[in-house]
């Protein structure tokens, strides 16, 4: 398996939650109401799966690989990927920050809470677009199956050692019962 195919497959995943978080901030903008713990079960996944797994598996491993194929971090698409990272952790705490004071009836946390949403939903859409069809052809141009393969050995420790036996498929049972409170709105 190549390992720019199971980062394309959390990419699904994140996508998902994405469109989740999309349709709550649609309903809040109308003033209706969104359980609260759909924005801590949001957060917490892009920042322990998207980030803290997902993230780590292209920082530690697939963006290190490509430099040593000749691929530019600095002025080039690593870098970009990199700087978008880190913007999307930004946003990441801004809704962590917003989700109180934004369901204890604060307006202006309401506010920020759908900017910072928004926002970030943007940001990870059209980075998902960049990788899946820019970075990871490129990818699986400069790597050989071998490398790939090493990838993806590299993907499973640290998917063990960040998220933890069984939590990859509790974060899908997650995603499907928003998903299925979602299409009941």
């Amino acid at each position: 398996m190549k390992a720019t195919n199971i980062l394309r497959d959390e990419h699904a995943g994140i996508e998902r939650m994405l469109n989740i978080v999309e349709a709550a901030v649609r309903r809040l903008q109308r003033g209706e109401a969104v359980p609260p713990a759909l924005f801590h079960d949001a957060t917490e996944f892009f920042r322990n799966f998207a980030d803290n797994c997902h993230h780590a598996k292209e920082e530690q491993q697939l963006f290190p690989a490509l430099e040593e194929r000749g691929v530019p971090r600095e002025g080039g698409p690593l870098g970009v990927m990199l700087a978008e990272h880190d913007q999307g952790r930004a946003f990441i705490r801004g809704m962590q920050a917003a989700t109180q004071p934004a369901f204890a009836g604060d307006p202006q946390g309401c506010q920020a809470l759908i900017e910072q949403a928004q926002s970030y939903i943007a940001l990870l859409r059209e980075h998902i677009l960049k990788e899946n069809h820019v970075l990871f052809p490129m990818a699986d141009q400069l790597l050989s199956p071998s490398e790939q393969e090493e990838l993806c050995d590299a993907f499973e420790i640290i998917e063990r050692e960040r998220t933890g036996p069984g939590e990859h498929e509790r974060y899908h049972r997650m995603i499907d019962a928003w998903e299925r409170q979602v299409a009941a709105w």
